[in-house]
């Protein structure tokens, strides 16, 4: 698979504060990754020194396999690391055609962007008119004019209501499914799982977890079970060899294994110990649960 950016031992300091830890991480082409993690934890900090707008301490990162130098590599990389910012008394139209001025880019893509964030009605309007939410897919047109091959976008739903939260949520499916890839920082779990393959988690500049969301929450979990005779169920299942912890939540038991266990085969334990289950359901740890597990194990 080829790799649009790696990051080796990358560490930014702003005096006493550390802001980025030694921090690796690979950028795959065709993902959409996302660099999850509260206020403070160096996910902006880490895309601004990858953007060229922030100098690194120590460590290095390189575009492309480092087949070329960063300002030539960003020429394919399209980013929005901060808010919208256009000429208030200008129309969309008209901003975008500066943007591709300045670039060195033709026209002949602005229809398309517009288009593709929804904006072709309103592209005759000026930029003052628009709502936040508007302003920030104006934004994702003007990152997009010269076709990168990557997108970062930081925070992409700030500030955003409901509706205008869903709006960017959708675009982002959207081109993803073109093949760009796309890098994403939030601190909204819910964000992170509806749209990105892959997850960097960081915490006051340290990551302590990078990989596929799929990979992070495809745990063994733990069994939510119910029976007749709820007291002799906890009895059976406190001999069960296999018995780590057992809660009680909502009427029913929740069985923590020691080690991977199928359901079919702690229901035929329970069978022949003469217990009839009215309820089995094998459970999984959701992204939230598991982020939690995971930064609650940081130490200061």
């Amino acid at each position: 698979m080829e790799t649009i950016l790696t990051i080796q031992n990358l560490d930014k300091r702003f005096g006493k504060i550390h802001a980025v830890k030694n921090a690796s991480f690979e950028i795959n082409k065709g993902n959409v990754y996302g660099i999850l993690g509260p206020n403070g934890s160096g996910k902006s900090t880490t895309l601004g020194i990858i953007l060229n707008v922030v100098n690194k301490t120590s460590g290095s990162y390189s575009w492309f396999g480092g087949s070329m130098d960063t300002h030539q590599a960003l020429k394919k990389v399209g980013a929005i690391i901060e808010r919208p910012n256009f000429y208030p008394y200008m129309t969309a139209y008209q901003n975008l055609k500066l943007v591709c001025n300045i670039k060195g880019i033709s026209y002949n893509k602005i229809d398309e962007k517009l288009e593709l964030v929804g904006l072709s009605e309103r592209k005759d309007s000026k930029f003052r008119t628009y709502s936040l939410g508007m302003k920030q897919r104006l934004a994702i047109a003007s990152a997009l004019l010269n076709d990168p091959e990557i997108l970062i976008l930081d925070e992409p739903t700030n500030g955003l209501d409901p509706q205008g939260i869903r709006q960017i949520r959708d675009i982002i499916r959207q081109i993803a499914a073109t093949g760009t890839t796309i890098l994403l920082a939030s601190h909204l779990l819910d964000e992170v799982e509806k749209v990105c393959s892959h997850v960097v988690v960081m915490q006051k500049g340290v990551v302590l977890y990078t990989g596929s969301v799929n990979g992070m929450i495809a745990n063994e979990g733990f069994f939510e079970l119910q029976a007749p005779n709820s007291v002799q169920l906890r009895e059976i299942l406190q001999l069960f060899p296999y018995t780590e912890k057992i809660e009680e939540q909502d009427g029913k038991l929740l069985l923590y294994p020691s080690q991977p266990l199928e359901a079919g085969e702690l229901n035929k334990y329970l069978f022949e110990k003469g217990i009839c289950l009215s309820h089995l359901v094998k459970r999984k740890y959701s992204l939230e649960e598991q982020f939690l597990q995971l930064t609650s194990k940081q130490t200061n």
